[in-house]
């Protein structure tokens, strides 16, 4: 614990000011703040009085814009985390929030309901395909993802299939956090530190049509057929009688943003139809506009039994997340002493849900969803302009949500080695892009990319902003190859 306040004269001078107890904050973030996902070792002393790198402080925000505490500004090509659809600095978000935390701050819906719970469940419903009438709120999409596992092993359990609890996910997917979640996520390396797992999660492909066998990359329709085959081919393998779910996002995020190619959920829907196996939609990040409909599996045109989501939810400004269930799945739930034993305290929190509802008015005043199927075209032709360079080896992805390839060799499609994936993401790009002005991400969950998921409110002249600093950037990268 620190007993005294450490202050530099240069960081303070620049605008990251003092915390109340009078310690320079970017010492203070060095010293106290743990980063998610974040290489700590950066920010440490590097030599005698020096603070090594500091911790950015974003200080503002404004539509699409943030503003560092030194007052520079950058675009917010992630919203946030995949989060800030309608874009910062909405009054109207918190002012519901500060009206609603007036009212009733906090209530659990733990045999209880308030107001702002009820009328967020029911909206929801409205805009969810099908039968999927039921909202589980947690505070987030990792916990949403875990409620969907847990509720379709108790589900089976109470209709007579007790050993229905295995679990199908595709390779390189991310879908969560938690132990549940995690073992569903499919990416080794986030999985690696924190085994054993839960047990009883598979993998399948995923739906990269840039990585597929060559004889499949110019039939879309082929491909897709193959890749949902994949996953009966799981299910036949572990026994169709122990396999509960499969859990698929619409777009897949990690990896850079794979689409489904035609047909493909289609015929995921057929196989989980057969074997009588739950089909999961985890659109925590692909629901609220990301892809254009409020929930993105109406984008393409199939009925999952669960959907996750949080994130867009309430764009960023309050956390909430939810399980859409089919009242096939609540129905053993009607009658009898039968609870589903599973909740957060802070699920349905009554702030967080007229946040949500604030939001979604915005949605529908600003007829947002309208707004993204209109100009994703722009924005992927524009983003296309990049395929004229000689590292940007593909484009993809649907709505706001895109992912840009970065190769060693356009011909062969040959990758980076981890060595020189190193260098070019952690050691130039992540830095260069923040310093030129935008706020993304530069990933190497599978193949190198970069990653942009911009506020929905965005339009042709953004687009042609982000090409534009996109492409300085990339040309310079050249040099360092």
């Amino acid at each position: 614990m620190s007993t005294t306040p450490e202050t530099s004269t240069a960081a303070t001078a620049s605008g990251a000011g003092t915390t109340p107890r009078g310690t320079d904050r970017y010492v203070a973030a060095r010293d106290h703040l743990w980063g998610h996902f974040t290489r700590q070792s950066v920010y440490e002393p590097v030599a005698e009085g020096g603070l090594g790198a500091h911790v950015p402080i974003i200080e503002r925000g404004e539509g699409a814009w943030i503003w560092d505490v030194n007052g520079k500004k950058y675009f917010d090509g992630l919203a946030g985390l995949f989060t800030v659809q309608v874009g910062h600095g909405r009054a109207e978000l918190a002012e519901a929030a500060a009206k609603q935390a007036e009212k009733l701050a906090f209530f659990p819906i733990w045999s209880y309901a308030h107001a702002p719970a009820i009328d967020l469940a029911e909206r929801l419903a409205t805009y969810a395909p099908g039968d999927l009438n039921r909202a589980f709120f947690t505070t987030g999409g990792g916990e949403a993802v875990e409620s969907a596992w847990k509720l379709a092993k108790q589900y089976f359990k109470l209709t007579g299939k007790p050993t229905k609890h295995k679990v199908i996910s595709r390779s390189i997917a991310y879908h969560g956090t938690p132990q549940g979640a995690l073992a569903i996520t499919g990416i080794p390396d986030l999985k690696i530190p924190f085994e054993p797992l839960v047990p009883g999660a598979f993998r399948a492909p995923n739906t990269n049509i840039y990585r597929a066998q060559p004889e499949l990359r110019d039939d879309p329709k082929a491909f897709g057929r193959w890749a949902a085959d994949r996953i009966g081919e799981a299910i036949e393998f572990e026994g169709p009688d122990t396999v509960a779910a499969v859990f698929l996002e619409p777009v897949q995020n990690a990896g850079g943003c794979f689409p489904p190619p035609p047909g493909y959920f289609e015929r995921v829907r057929e196989i989980c139809d057969e074997y009588d196996v739950l089909l999961v939609s985890d659109e925590t990040i692909c629901a609220f506009g990301r892809i254009g409909e409020i929930f993105a599996c109406n984008d393409f045109g199939y009925v999952p039994d669960i959907i996750t989501t949080a994130k867009g939810l309430t764009s960023g400004y309050s956390p909430l997340g939810v399980m859409m269930a089919s009242d096939r799945l609540f129905e053993p739930f009607r009658k009898g002493t039968e609870a589903f034993g599973h909740g957060y305290t802070f699920g349905g929190h009554p702030v967080s849900a007229a946040v949500a509802m604030a939001n979604l008015d915005i949605f529908e005043r600003e007829k947002l969803t309208d707004h993204v199927h209109e100009n994703a075209p722009k924005f992927r032709s524009t983003l296309e302009k990049l395929l004229d360079l000689p590292i940007v080896g593909d484009v993809r992805g649907e709505g706001y949500f895109y992912g840009i390839e970065l190769v060693k060799d356009k011909e062969t499609r040959e990758t980076f080695n981890e060595e020189e994936s190193e260098r070019l993401l952690r050691g130039f790009l992540s830095k260069a892009l923040f310093e030129a002005g935008i706020y993304c991400r530069a990933d190497d969950r599978g193949d190198p990319v970069i990653q942009l998921s911009p506020p929905l409110i965005i339009g042709q002249d953004e687009f042609d902003w982000i090409e534009g600093t996109l492409r300085g950037v990339l040309t310079e990268a050249l040099d360092i190859l």
